[in-house]
């Protein structure tokens, strides 16, 4: 069986080298347009920080070790320009010559992921504009730093990649702002309340977030010395573009294929509408593995998976993918980190689901172990069934845990309470006794039980707690002007509280804040709420 792959960077590669291993009688050949494969594109920005230190770790394989390590065939500057089902053909240009030919199929891959995406506006020809795509991006913009051409760039991309740019140009002494149309960073990835944390923290670091505020232009003589945006122009070195990515399909006009705003569209065994010719990575819609719905996942994560699935359906295995839970991770500047997997409160609400959702913060190894930090976690819940919908996490540790726990359960259709005692590993050096997600899954089952009377911070933040009085419930008094209860000597009535009155309770985290709720109410306190997450995540006003 001859099969061809067009690109060669993720997905294409993962298909080929997999479906040798299954099948060794395959005949593979792979089309890319690059002069690398298998490069580390996530890892593009750890370069330009100098985390990673040597372009050579950015790739992962050289042509010719790729071919003799799996039997494939390796064509690099060759792009696809022309795909005809009926002949079972693809025609592709050398980009060294220009040179037109045809490559026959009986099988055909389409893992020619996607493009930065360039606005059109004035000025992106001059030096020092950059994207963030391939070794060569990294090289240059780290080369541009180290040469002393910048020290005040614009980040234009709240996304992942736009973050950490910003992460690492910081780290390297490079004054930083990050630019974003949509009204929070990360948008769509956290809800809005986390992203306004991200934010602050951002601030604190002195890498300056704009939001709600479009791209217009790049002005300089021969070089960038001004980036202009619908606010305010601001003096820069450097423009980083990393404002969202378009699928390389432009090429499968009049071939038939069924896409969908560029992505190709897939069915669960990765299969086009058109006999023999499947999609993957970047370039494809795969679905979301909780609504159903098609969703663009363009992570190296996703292509990597879906890319083995695909090579051992090829092969006549015929294994559906289950779909993405949009589940991410990313180190953020500050050193905070972030996860997510599942639907955030804002997509469950959107999909129709009644939630119920708490915030939590949480240690995440034991409180007295040295480089003990915290986790800020969000889960979100069905209140019919129950089921976990979602979880988002922040913090300085490792958030890939808790995320990854949350994937399992997501996976599995768990209901919280299936979540709160299972047997999580527990040492000091790595986590608490109750682990930091059960700790999490425990608040959330007493607020759906009733047990937790809690006011969230997006509840705060719109003004929800205008009639109430804030009470101070820390360990020691945290709050001027608030009046302060002591959870350790609350027996019976306090004095100059009304059993009736409107009380929010504040403590550090939450936590103590909802052990003075309890005994409250046995004391016949009937309108008392907790403020989740405490003052770690809430500024109280005054």
């Amino acid at each position: 069986m001859k099969v061809l792959v067009l690109g060669g960077v993720a997905a294409g590669t993962k298909v080929a080298a997999k479906l040798l291993r299954e099948d060794r009688s395959c005949e593979v050949t792979v089309l890319t347009k690059g002069k690398d494969i298998s490069y580390a594109g996530c890892g593009l920005p750890y370069y330009v920080g100098g985390v990673i230190q040597e372009k050579s770790e950015l790739i992962v394989n050289t042509p010719e070790k790729f071919a003799a390590l799996t039997g494939a065939k390796v064509k690099t500057e060759t792009e696809a320009v022309a795909v005809h089902p009926d002949r079972h053909t693809v025609d592709a240009r050398d980009l060294k010559t220009g040179e037109v030919s045809e490559y026959s199929y009986d099988k055909l891959v389409i893992a020619t992921g996607a493009s930065p995406f360039v606005p059109p506006i004035s000025g992106l020809d001059l030096k020092n504009v950059f994207v963030m795509r391939t070794p060569d991006d990294a090289i240059g913009l780290r080369a541009a730093v180290e040469a002393g051409e910048i020290k005040r760039a614009v980040v234009a991309g709240g996304g992942f990649i736009g973050l950490e740019v910003a992460e690492n140009l910081a780290a390297k002494g490079v004054k930083t702002t990050v630019i974003d149309f949509a009204p929070h960073v990360l948008p769509n990835f956290l809800d809005p309340e986390l992203s306004e944390y991200v934010e602050n923290k951002m601030a604190d670091e002195g890498i300056m977030p704009m939001t709600g505020v479009s791209l217009e232009g790049v002005e300089g003589s021969g070089k960038v010395e001004k980036v202009l945006t619908s606010k305010r122009g601001m003096k820069a070195d450097a423009l980083v573009l990393a404002i969202g990515i378009r699928p390389n399909t432009a090429f499968l006009e009049g071939s038939g294929i069924e896409m969908f705003k560029g992505t190709i569209l897939t069915d669960q065994y990765l299969r086009t509408n058109v006999p023999d010719i499947y999609a993957a990575g970047d370039c494809a819609m795969v679905s979301n593995r909780q609504t159903g719905k098609p969703a663009w996942s363009p992570m190296g994560s996703t292509a990597n998976i879906a890319g083995r699935i695909l090579a051992r359906d090829i092969a006549g295995r015929e294994i559906a993918y289950p779909g993405v839970l949009g589940t991410g991770v990313a180190r953020l500047p500050g050193g905070l980190n972030t996860g997510r997997t599942g639907l955030t409160e804002t997509a469950a609400r959107a999909e129709g689901y009644d939630v119920e959702t708490v915030i939590t913060v949480v240690d995440d190894k034991a409180h007295y172990y040295p480089g003990s930090g915290l986790f800020i976690i969000k889960l979100t819940a069905d209140k019919a069934t129950r089921k976990l919908l979602g979880v988002q996490v922040l913090g300085t540790g490792a958030v890939d845990k808790v995320t990854d726990i949350g994937v399992t359960a997501i996976s599995l259709g768990a209901t919280v309470d299936q979540l709160a005692a299972m047997d999580f590993a527990y040492a000091p050096p790595f986590s608490t006794a109750i682990h930091p997600f059960a700790n999490s899954v425990n608040v959330l089952m007493n607020k759906l039980d009733g047990g937790l009377d809690s006011m969230t911070p997006a509840e705060y933040a719109n003004g929800a707690a205008e009639d109430y009085e804030i009470i101070d419930c820390a360990i020691n008094p945290a709050l001027p002007e608030k009046k302060y209860v002591d959870l350790t000597k609350v027996e019976g009535e306090v004095p100059g509280l009304a059993k009736d009155a409107k009380l929010l309770l504040v403590c550090a985290k939450g936590k103590r804040a909802y052990l003075t709720q309890n005994r409250l109410k046995y004391y016949g306190y009937s309108n008392t709420k907790v403020l989740e997450g405490g003052t770690t995540f809430t500024e109280i006003e005054e």
